[in-house]
């Protein structure tokens, strides 16, 4: 998918490309007027192409921006999906029920037991004794635990495949 520029900044740089053409033109006006060269065009002329120059430069640095941003964009959506892999892996792992699945997934969200419980439409106690089976499960004494478990497996091995992290061409320049 191509990188787009929002319609506000198009906008904006159509303004200053007129302006630039309008500052340009009376440049050569003037030139054709004084019948040649003058040395008091050159500011002028300078500014311009000044102007010209900062238009061509915004624009491919923006596209490049963009293009970046898409590459970004794509490698937390990889980053995201492997991550939940490596969550539901050790779900299967511990054998969950699926309600524990359900309070486990929300409990590494962060949500409180209270918060848990309103998610799901369950009481408290409920969501506890999920959790107390979790952690055995888990092998486990508390939330911090399971969430070790899970940081560990993260941090030994590569969240993303070997070639969706290394910087491609577009991706390296900055």
């Amino acid at each position: 998918m191509k990188p787009r520029l929002p319609t506000l900044i198009i906008i904006m740089l159509a303004g200053q490309i007129v302006c630039a053409l309008i500052f340009m033109a009376d440049v050569l006006r003037d030139l054709v007027d004084l019948g040649g060269p003058a040395w008091e065009l050159l500011p002028e002329a300078l500014a311009s192409a000044a102007l010209f120059a900062g238009i061509v430069f915004t624009i491919f640095y923006l596209r490049q921006l963009l293009r970046r941003k898409a590459t970004l964009e794509r490698s937390v959506g990889l980053a995201s999906a492997a991550l939940q892999n490596v969550i539901e892996q050790h779900f299967d792992d511990w054998k969950l029920t699926p309600s524990e699945r359900d309070v486990a997934s929300l409990m590494v969200k962060g949500l409180s037991i209270s918060e848990i419980a309103g998610v799901r439409g369950s009481a408290e106690g409920t969501v506890k004794a999920h959790l107390n089976g979790i952690y055995r499960k888990a092998n486990a004494r508390n939330r911090a635990e399971v969430l070790s478990h899970i940081m560990d497996t993260l941090i030994d091995r590569p969240l993303l495949p070997a070639e969706a992290a290394q910087p491609g061409p577009a991706r390296s320049a900055r």
